[in-house]
């Protein structure tokens, strides 16, 4: 079974992501296969440097230079979603070769990266923004103003919710919400009840 898991940064996806990795999982983490694919695959550096002038510097990506460029401008977004999704839909394909009787795909971009249609279920996990801006400071070490500006670039709520099979709300504690992540779960038959 393969599980689409989608949702905006911040959201709590990190928790039925861990659940599916305990119980032997494949978890593919669709913002990590870009960051590897950004360090082995220089077409794809300099695709994004095409576009985005002066955001690769020395063979890296300066990703808050980037993310300035991209989160307050809705048709950068586009452009670099265009250049990225490929990409990674590749790389999935090619670690999903194996057929895992359990894998997990997590994509911001599911539905527009392509990936939903390998998925058996998806999910949408969600959260107040509020809480997610919190979330997203604490983690990534980054500003209010920029955690807002990156929320903000995604898709709201609405739009993960009427697209997905199911839909977990983050709303309550971090254990709150591990049963829920546990009971959908169930609901799978991924785990025993």
């Amino acid at each position: 079974m393969i599980i689409g898991i989608t949702g905006g940064s911040g959201c709590g996806k990190t928790t039925l992501l861990g659940l599916i990795r305990e119980r032997g999982g494949l978890v593919l983490d669709c913002d990590e296969i870009y960051h590897q694919l950004l360090l082995t695959d220089p077409s794809l550096l300099s695709a994004i440097e095409a576009r985005f002038p002066g955001t690769v510097e020395g063979g890296s990506l300066n990703r808050k230079k980037l993310g300035a460029m991209v989160f307050s401008d809705k048709q950068a977004l586009l452009d670099l979603n265009a250049v990225t999704h490929k990409a990674v839909k590749t790389e999935v394909l090619r670690r999903l070769e194996e057929k895992p009787a359990l894998a997990a795909i997590d994509a911001i971009a599911l539905f527009e990266g392509g990936l939903a249609q390998l998925c058996h279920v998806t999910v949408a996990v969600t959260a107040p923004m509020e809480s997610r801006i919190r979330r997203l400071m604490i983690r990534d070490g980054i500003s209010e103003e920029y955690a807002r500006s990156r929320t903000l670039a995604q898709h709201d709520q609405r739009w993960f919710q009427e697209r997905c099979d199911h839909v977990l709300e983050n709303s309550g504690t971090r254990e709150d919400f591990r049963k829920k992540c546990i009971a959908f779960l169930q609901g799978l038959g991924i785990i025993e009840p």
